[in-house]
């Protein structure tokens, strides 16, 4: 008797001709509850979306599925686990990056430094910081983003950004490019 891979928290909103996929570290528990992306009270994912041009409508978790509309996609590296925190998740960096060369999108924008730190590490290069990185993940540009998480608020300083929403509009710069 075979086991069967477990079933993923949330689905990928994945497709061809992506601008960007925004990838998550994992889903939170109430994401997961709620079966949409950045669903968690408190977390501006979807405000700073639209607040940094990369969406002309202000979205909502529920409306996940949509993101499609204006060429983004939706991941985590964890897909098979929610969580509370992010420390002993299983990452798994080898399913993103087949992903990313499977979709070619443009643009890989990991949306917390968690995120981005697996992704450099097994591609052996250094912890990164905020913002354009200079290598790739399977061809697609990188940009490190800070955590739209509700518990990432707080902070007097963001990488030498007064606030999380600068580096997303940057991104949202770049994306009006492509």
């Amino acid at each position: 008797m075979s086991e069967s891979a477990p079933e993923p928290v949330l689905p990928d909103r994945l497709g061809p001709g992506l601008r960007a996929v925004f990838c998550g570290t994992a889903p939170g528990l109430i994401s997961a509850a709620r079966g949409h992306y950045y669903a968690g009270p408190g977390n501006r994912f979807w405000g700073y979306l639209h607040e940094a041009g990369i969406v002309p409508v202000r979205l909502h978790p529920e409306d996940d599925a949509r993101v499609g509309e204006w060429r983004i996609g939706l991941t985590d590296l964890v897909k098979t686990l929610a969580q509370s925190h992010d420390r002993g998740l299983p990452y798994d960096v080898p399913a993103l990056a087949a992903k990313v060369d499977a979709h070619r999108p443009a643009w890989v924008a990991f949306t917390s430094k968690e995120a981005g730190t697996q992704a450099a590490r097994w591609l052996g290069e250094p912890r990164p910081a905020l913002g354009v990185q200079g290598w790739t993940l399977a061809g697609a540009r990188v940009c490190v983003l800070p955590s739209p998480s509700g518990r990432n608020q707080g902070r007097a300083d963001y990488d030498g950004r007064a606030t999380r929403l600068e580096w997303w509009q940057e991104l949202g710069a770049l994306l009006a490019e492509s």
